[in-house]
């Protein structure tokens, strides 16, 4: 897929504001700091496309961003910040939970994961949740350059085992670099898959 336009639409705390045009969106949610902003970035090729921070929980709104008139990139708020007050935190776990059950044109949740990590609880008791309740989800595991690809390759078999004691069987599952752009085309070309199947 060619992403020739890539413009922001609008930033919302009530489902009832999301955009009159209904298209198929795909959203992209993690942990801070886990590269999400970098991503958006890279996949769409606008550098300042969607806010990148040093300071964890950057994202506090649902934003949307049409892409090609065809389809809506949907950068939403990260789970488990660890700089915004519990009264936050539980805000923003109502939007994320409101939007990713009642959205009908969420065609997938992308969940970012930085690969350099052991397994987290957040992490799994986030993709438990979201598969509990039916949401279509893919999971990219991020900053991938910072691995050798047997590091790469071990990291992905842990989490593979780790969700198969709960999980019947795997999401997609990614592999990217914001600064190498590993994983780009892949992604996209899923995507396009997603909306012309």
């Amino acid at each position: 897929m060619e992403i020739r336009q890539a413009e922001f639409v609008s930033s919302i705390t009530d489902m009832g504001k999301s955009p009159a045009k209904k298209l198929p969106e795909f959203a992209f949610i993690g942990r801070s700091n886990v590269g999400k902003s970098s991503l958006i970035n890279m996949l769409t090729n606008r550098k300042g496309l969607a806010k990148t921070s040093a300071k964890p929980g950057k994202t506090q709104t649902i934003n949307h961003f049409i892409i090609n008139q065809k389809w809506y990139l949907v950068d939403l708020p990260g789970y488990g910040f660890a700089s915004v007050s519990k009264d936050l935190r539980q805000g923003f776990g109502k939007i994320i939970d409101h939007y990713l059950i009642k959205s009908e044109t969420l065609y997938c949740l992308f969940v970012l994961i930085d690969i350099r990590l052991e397994p987290q609880a957040i992490d799994t008791r986030f993709l438990d949740w979201a598969g509990s309740n039916e949401i279509p989800l893919a999971i990219i595991f991020t900053k991938a350059d910072k691995l050798s690809t047997g590091k790469i390759n071990q990291a992905l078999e842990r989490y593979k085992t780790e969700l198969l004691k709960r999980w019947d069987e795997l999401p997609p599952l990614f592999v990217s670099s914001s600064t190498n752009k590993k994983g780009r085309e892949e992604i996209l070309k899923f995507i396009e898959k997603s909306f012309s199947a």
